[in-house]
């Protein structure tokens, strides 16, 4: 496992709610985006908010280091954000049913999109230049919409899924799905096929690797697990006796090159695993922000959905990652130095 950074660098602060959604802007990931239960939508350049800030005033709100720009559009929370490849867009979804496309500069929606029965769960990009959005609701449907074209209704519907999709992952012409089913279904638009892996248990998490080949899955029986996307093979369970993820929904990622998982919990808690030995090499506790040390040194109190660390993202450009927390905190994580 290469060096894995430990050092937390940044704290963005201001949200008054659970994090829900947490995504890098592309390139040279320069800005971070969040989304919280509180409606909004905010964007920080983080290197200006670094751990050694001046703290705000006890039960203030307004103070934000490193605050670029707030959106705010939401009438519900906020539970998915996905950035455009050349950074002038974003998606978002939550609460209001609804998809929102979104202009990065002005701080404007350019479109909403309305069609869904319940929360929109996930909302990305897709398509040949980011030509379409892809939604997955509570209403158990996935709705493909045409960014190209001034057509308020989707141009596809998938409705295969039992209970409510909870993620999406985009890989080439395929469109992975995760269900609270328990299952996985890949959606091969060119051959206008659908494959379904079966999981067991509610999934609320789904990622692909970078060659494809793979899906990084996470379920509500505290386990993540690596799929052979080819023949939906278990690849890699990852455990440890302290990680647990029974009740919320709580996100995955792979990272460094394909050679970490990283995953939030119910219990304010963060694991990193190695990909291939599956061993967790490291534990941290968001609200502390610290690495815990020691054989089941991470297990404490457990005081409900303030302690949840529902989303974590990689930085593609840097050893960088962060952890958005139910304190309404995110936290950037570096190397020393």
């Amino acid at each position: 496992m290469p060096a894995f950074p430990t050092t937390p660098i940044a704290k963005l602060t201001g949200h008054g709610g659970i994090v829900h959604a947490l995504a890098y802007s592309s390139g040279s990931a320069s800005y971070i985006l969040t989304g919280c239960s509180d409606r909004t939508i905010r964007l920080y350049n983080h290197t200006k908010a670094t751990t050694t800030s001046v703290a705000p005033p006890a039960g203030s709100q307004a103070y934000a280091p490193g605050l670029v720009s707030k959106y705010s559009a939401h009438g519900y929370e906020v539970l998915s954000i996905d950035v455009s490849t050349d950074n002038e867009k974003f998606v978002s979804t939550g609460g209001d049913k609804s998809v929102f496309y979104w202009d990065v500069q002005t701080a404007q929606t350019i479109r909403r999109w309305s069609g869904h029965n319940a929360r929109v769960n996930r909302g990305v990009f897709g398509g040949e230049g980011d030509s379409v959005i892809v939604s997955g609701s509570f209403d158990g449907t996935v709705k493909i919409w045409d960014i190209k074209q001034n057509n308020y209704k989707p141009i596809m519907t998938l409705d295969e899924a039992r209970d409510s999709v909870t993620d999406i992952a985009i890989f080439d012409a395929e469109i992975l799905v995760s269900s609270v089913d328990g299952r996985v279904r890949s959606y091969d638009l060119r051959m206008g096929m659908c494959s379904v892996d079966v999981i067991g248990y509610p999934v609320t998490s789904l990622s692909v690797s970078k060659k494809g080949t793979e899906a990084l899955v996470s379920s509500l029986d505290s386990t993540v697990r690596l799929m052979d996307r080819g023949n939906g093979q278990l690849l890699k369970a990852y455990r440890d006796e302290s990680f647990v993820n029974t009740d919320l929904r709580v996100r995955s990622t792979l990272g460094l090159n394909d050679s970490v998982v990283l995953s939030g919990s119910d219990d304010g808690m963060v694991f990193a695993w190695d990909l291939l030995e599956g061993e967790c090499k490291h534990k941290f506790r968001h609200s502390d922000m610290r690495e815990v040390k020691g054989k089941g040194a991470a297990t404490g109190e457990r005081k409900g959905k303030k302690d949840v660390v529902s989303a974590v993202a990689f930085c593609g450009a840097r050893r960088e990652w962060a952890s958005a927390g139910g304190d309404g905190n995110v936290i950037v994580w570096g190397m020393d130095g």
